[in-house]
């Protein structure tokens, strides 16, 4: 029986946990521990309903007999030590495809990329950020005019459902190892989380033809609910663009 690490964060990381934990015998798998991201309270919840070993920190792994370890929105990025505790193999679900966006905040570049098209991949978890060998992945369309919380709710829902469709083979070593260098892409990016914040700032007087545009695709890409919205200065003073409910749009 292959004993299993998980490792997850937000919604998606527990409705991937709670699919392994309901496929244990089918799978001949157990769940020996589950490490939290500090957005994981749902996660958290349920380990402590299903008596579910609960990490603390990422050194408690190296007193774990593991065979395989599962990374869903961790927050965390695993040291070599951490990663030579699984005997087999370590995965993880990215929310992105690869290998055109690695890092974070990949929702956002493929808006303001104008892409068509996107994607979520598992991988193989390595030292680098999102680096590892591909294993599987599902691409789908962008629907026209994508806002950012669209894209991620998208991907979620993708992601879930490559996660489901992969586990048995995952599990069961039913894969090849694709070097992400060996795949053809038409950019490769790598972003981290603190773009965000310069991305989201409307420089109104660097905005001149075309501008509408360049704005309401900048607002696309970066107006996610929870967070701060994109912003402008006039006069020396700061304002936040919100959207308007569906009732009051323009007529024009």
């Amino acid at each position: 029986m292959k004993k299993i690490v998980f490792l997850g964060g937000k919604a998606i990381g527990k409705k991937c946990l709670e699919e392994l934990f309901k496929r244990q015998n089918e799978l001949e798998c157990e769940i020996i521990a589950v490490g939290v991201s500090s957005r994981g309270k749902e996660i958290r919840d349920f380990c402590k309903t299903k008596g579910l070993k609960i990490l603390e920190n990422l050194d408690e792994l190296l007193d774990l007999d593991c065979d395989l370890l599962f990374s869903v929105q961790y927050h965390e990025i695993l040291k070599p030590k951490h990663l030579a505790c699984v005997k087999e193999m370590a995965f993880n679900l990215h929310l992105a495809p690869l290998p055109e966006y690695r890092g974070c905040n990949q929702f956002t570049f493929a808006i303001l990329n104008d892409d068509k098209e996107f994607g979520v991949s598992i991988h193989r978890l390595e030292e680098g950020i999102d680096s590892g060998d591909m294993i599987f992945e599902k691409r789908f369309k962008i629907p026209p005019n994508c806002f950012v919380d669209e894209l991620v709710s998208l991907a979620n829902t993708y992601g879930v459902e490559l996660f489901s469709q992969s586990l048995e083979n995952l599990i069961l070593g039913r894969f090849s190892l694709i070097p992400q260098s060996s795949i053809p892409a038409q950019k490769r990016e790598f972003h981290l989380r603190k773009e965000i914040e310069k991305i989201k700032y409307i420089n109104l007087a660097e905005i001149c033809g075309g501008g509408e545009v360049l704005i309401e695709k900048i607002i696309r890409a970066t107006a996610m609910p929870g967070f701060p919205s994109p912003y402008c200065f006039i006069g020396g003073r700061k304002f936040y663009f919100i959207q308007a409910c569906d009732n009051e749009k323009s007529d024009s």
